[in-house]
């Protein structure tokens, strides 16, 4: 019989911290949830200020990636406001790499141990590391428009994937539960396609926009942003319509006041989007209110991702399942690494 020496604590920490923290500390729902919304505000966070980079022409204060420069990781004083602009957004990836560890340690450290949520968490982190390497791609392509607009569109499925694990912690684990019929929730899967779709197009209106980012040349969407913003806004008005539809759909099968309520949400940040989209349009895109536009964009796809996740439940236990007792609820429970 082969004896295995016990790990000392510090071993026990380098081979598997996740599990290390666990064993020592179990955080309270209230705690995995903020951290779950932490992650999620930093996601919108990151979208706003890298809006800024663009909208100050900073995009190439930092000419590469990943250093700043090919002599040094950080801005430089000869690079003025737009190297700092720059390198200080690139920063705040780290920010957010941390909310989302934070998110992942909490979601991991509960009890008892859902799988869901540390998964969840891991595959935040995946997308920011994607996007980190997506975002060096459009720095070294000088800033390519169609690039930027992946850029976007990957923080996009970030808020996505965050939103849920914030739902999903204040969920159980039994099987979703629909609170409306099928037909209901077929709507509102269009109404999220179309939602895609809007905010697809309104990336080719900012790649065909006057703001490239950079006051150097660089590519543009070889079309009128003009005639991108006409077919943008006229998705927005399906949008739009397609809320009110579900809206009028809801009352008349008497769903819950869950659903109704997150459509009407949907229904005023849309209205708030459009007259800020319309403003922009007919100022002829000013800085400020582009801006705007896109914490608008971010708002938007959440509101439209929580009327579909308010149209079914998640309880704890399956009906006619017995809760789990206080005890083996409290009790650390061993886990998979990671």
């Amino acid at each position: 019989m082969v004896v295995v020496p016990n790990l000392s604590q510090a071993g026990q920490a380098v081979r598997n911290p996740l599990a290390f923290i666990a064993q020592r500390w179990t955080p309270s729902p209230e705690t995995v949830r903020r951290a779950a919304l932490a992650a999620l505000v930093m996601s919108v966070v990151i979208v706003v200020t890298g809006g800024a980079v663009r909208l100050t022409g900073s995009g190439l204060g930092c000419p590469t990636w990943p250093k700043c420069t090919d002599e040094s990781l950080t801005a430089t004083g000869e690079m003025g406001l737009h190297g700092a602009i720059e390198f200080a957004n690139r920063m705040l990836t780290y920010v957010l790499c941390a909310a989302v560890g934070w998110a992942i340690i909490a979601a991991r450290a509960a009890k008892p141990w859902r799988r869901g949520l540390p998964r969840l968490g891991w595959a935040q982190f995946w997308v920011v590391m994607g996007n980190a390497v997506l975002g060096g791609f459009t720095v070294l392509t000088g800033l390519n428009p169609y690039t930027v607009a992946a850029h976007f569109l990957l923080s996009s499925a970030l808020i996505a994937v965050a939103l849920l694990m914030w739902q999903r912690a204040d969920e159980g684990d039994a099987a979703p539960r629909p609170l409306v019929g099928k037909p209901v929730r077929q709507l509102a899967w269009v109404l999220i396609a179309t939602s895609g779709a809007l905010i697809a197009v309104g990336t080719l209106v900012t790649g065909a926009g006057p703001h490239a980012g950079d006051s150097s040349d660089v590519p543009r969407v070889p079309v009128k942003w003009e005639t991108v913003s006409q077919l943008h806004a006229d998705l927005a008005w399906v949008v739009c319509g397609l809320t009110i539809a579900l809206w009028f759909v809801l009352r008349a099968v008497d769903a819950p006041a869950g659903p109704r309520g997150r459509v009407r949400d949907l229904l005023v940040v849309l209205l708030a989007q459009g007259v800020i989209g319309y403003v922009q349009y007919f100022t002829k895109l000013p800085e400020v209110l582009v801006a705007l536009h896109m914490l608008g964009s971010t708002l938007v796809w959440i509101a439209v991702l929580r009327v579909l996740l308010s149209m079914r439940e998640r309880p704890a236990t399956e009906p006619g399942e017995a809760p789990l007792p206080v005890s083996a609820a409290s009790a650390p429970e061993p886990a998979p690494a990671g």
